[in-house]
């Protein structure tokens, strides 16, 4: 079996030749990330995750988390890593120097977060969800409390949670039943249980911040009345140690489908103490800062899925014999071939190579959006922001839509080896099943996308992506090396414009029409977005081998996996258009009580 090696390669080309980053950071005047800096960055950070994490994987799957009379303890080695991972500072990364960080652009964290993804997802998530609460805290905190709790969760020695599902309720939130009840001292008592919390209860750091959504006694009734708090497992000393333990427990884990190494909690609040985060009753849209963070983090989910089933296939396809060529052999000095000469299994392998480098070109994209949020003019940073929001739906859902399909794919080139745990590749597939429910399910993310990111926007936020698609076309129309990219890009941008157009007004006589199209409109957005990342792939590979590469075989393979994305996986598209233009009639005149008998 393979081991997960990080694709430091695939990584630079998406991010300095791709991207351009170095010119970026540079543009938002992120001195210390510097060419050099960031190399030792990428470097240490895939020693860490290809020595440490990687071998905790199927010890994480095997061994679980156990519970205890509320306390949980994570698989052996898992509790070490950690205290490696805060001593060696990669949770200070990307935050600010203000609260102890190390001031660093935050693409930077999400480069790290995907290769620690890809080595131990499980783990991952433990100081993956105290990234969440570090923005929410930043964006929404008090001086005091970011003082308080910013601090320990930058330095590591604190993580943090997210609480928001209840069992009555999961997306719809505004019916959660949590209560905060005022106390004398300012803070508040909240009570209520919460489900599926991730990372909720372990023993890997000295204390857990939840941050809660709660409804305060007079709020009004549904999304309008929800307030933010937080939680903490123990309350806080004045001088920042440790102190009493408050009122959240641990009622139990939930018994899991994959992801066995990280605690998915039930927490019981009864009566904690509590402390409000923003204005009472806009604890959601305080929330969002959190929830987006998350979702960018699902989409590296995603990639992480295909990166790991790829790699682990690929060596075995070109290790395992079996059959003949069917253009005549190719090992005839042995019994049969290598399975990697079968046109199939390089169907397979193919479509895994290119989910996960265009999803991670995806995840690259998106993360340089988030950095020019947060620096720049007013009007830039609005840019950013517009992209950014259009984006993020399609990289949570698609990306984890792909993922899951990539694992599949991995887990059959190994044919009946796949369904054996040794090689590791049914643990990927149950752990990506996850990715395309949590942070809000695919149909969430399309209803996300197609309602409110596109109708809502009159198209506006559509339009800025497919201009920028238009320009690209425009400007390589006579580059003869790019002519089949572009065409087709054409095609799918134009299409893409009059899709919208028409699911639009058929809304306006049937709102069902938004419903019964998005999932098939996220998917057609994400095959479209990844092309336009495909094709400028394809063109900086062409210049550099036009310049006379010493890498010739990497850019050679760049543009055959192009060729392959615009052949073979794009006309996939004319799938999901059909099945967006028959309407909503075919899902909808079927009676609920008919569809058994």
């Amino acid at each position: 079996m393979s081991e997960i090696k990080i694709p430091l390669r695939d990584m630079r080309f998406a991010m300095r030749e791709l991207l351009n980053w170095d010119q970026h950071y540079a543009s938002l005047g992120y001195e210390d990330a510097s060419p050099d800096v960031v190399d030792a960055i990428l470097e240490e950070g895939a020693k860490f995750c290809e020595n440490v994490l990687a071998p905790l994987n199927q010890i994480g799957d095997q061994q679980g988390c156990t519970w205890n009379d509320g306390e949980v303890t994570t698989p052996e080695g898992f509790k070490e890593a950690y205290q490696q991972f805060v001593e060696a500072g990669w949770p200070s990364l990307a935050h600010s120097v203000d609260h102890g960080g190390q001031g660093l652009p935050p693409s930077l964290g999400t480069i790290l977060s995907e290769m620690v993804g890809t080595a131990n997802w499980s783990w991952g998530m433990y100081p993956g969800l105290s990234h969440g609460a570090m923005n929410t805290l930043e964006a929404h905190g008090t001086d005091e409390q970011k003082h308080t709790y910013l601090t320990k969760l930058v330095e590591g020695s604190w993580t943090g949670t997210m609480c928001l599902t209840e069992p009555h309720c999961g997306t719809d939130l505004g019916i959660l039943r949590t209560k905060a009840e005022p106390n004398d001292d300012g803070s508040y008592a909240i009570s209520g249980t919460k489900i599926f919390i991730s990372a909720g209860e372990h023993d890997m750091a000295e204390n857990i911040v939840h941050i809660v959504l709660a409804r305060l006694p007079d709020a009004p009734a549904g999304t309008k009345g929800i307030s933010l708090f937080i939680v903490p497992k123990f309350l806080p000393n004045s001088d920042g140690s440790v102190g009493e333990r408050n009122g959240v427990t641990c009622g139990s884990l939930e018994h899991k489908m994959g992801i066995h190494g990280n605690a998915t909690a039930v927490l019981n609040f009864d009566g904690a103490k509590g402390f409000l985060i923003g204005p009472p009753n806009k604890g959601l849209n305080c929330m969002f800062t959190f929830m987006n963070t998350a979702r960018l983090g699902t989409a590296l989910q995603g990639v992480a899925h295909a990166e790991a089933g790829f790699q682990k296939s690929l060596a075995y396809a070109k290790d395992r014999l079996q059959m003949r060529s069917l253009s005549g052999p190719k090992n005839p000095n042995g019994p049969a071939d290598p399975i990697i000469v079968h046109p199939d299994v390089r169907r397979m392998l193919l479509t895994q190579k290119a989910f996960a480098e265009g999803g991670r070109m995806l995840v690259m994209l998106c993360a340089q959006q988030v950095d020019r949020t947060q620096v720049g003019s007013e009007e830039e940073r609005k840019e950013a922001d517009d992209l950014l929001a259009f984006l993020t739906p399609i990289a949570k859902a698609f990306l984890t839509e792909t993922g899951y399909e990539s694992a599949n794919l991995g887990m059959q080139c190994f044919g009946g080896h796949g369904y054996i745990a040794e090689w590791g590749m049914e643990q990927n597939v149950r752990d990506a099943r996850i990715s395309t429910i949590y942070e809000g399910t695919t149909g969430v993310q399309a209803l996300d996308l197609l309602g409110r990111k596109v109708l809502m926007s009159q198209g506006e936020l559509l339009r800025k992506f497919t201009k920028v698609v238009h320009k690209f076309c425009k400007a390589e129309v006579d580059n003869e090396a790019l002519a089949p990219y572009v065409a087709k890009l054409q095609e799918i941008n134009q299409q893409w414009g009059e899709l919208t157009m028409n699911i639009g007004v058929k809304a306006m006589e049937n709102p069902d029409e938004v419903g019964a199209a998005s999932v098939d409109y996220l998917m057609y957005s994400g095959y479209a977005v990844q092309a336009y990342l495909w094709a400028l792939a394809a063109k900086v590979a062409n210049e550099q081998l036009a310049a006379g590469t010493a890498e010739e075989d990497f850019y050679r393979a760049k543009l055959a996996t192009a060729r392959f994305y615009f052949d073979r996986i794009l006309p996939r598209t004319a799938t999901h258009a059909s099945a967006m233009q028959s309407g909503a009639d075919n899902l909808m005149s079927l009676d609920a009580e008919h569809f058994v008998f």
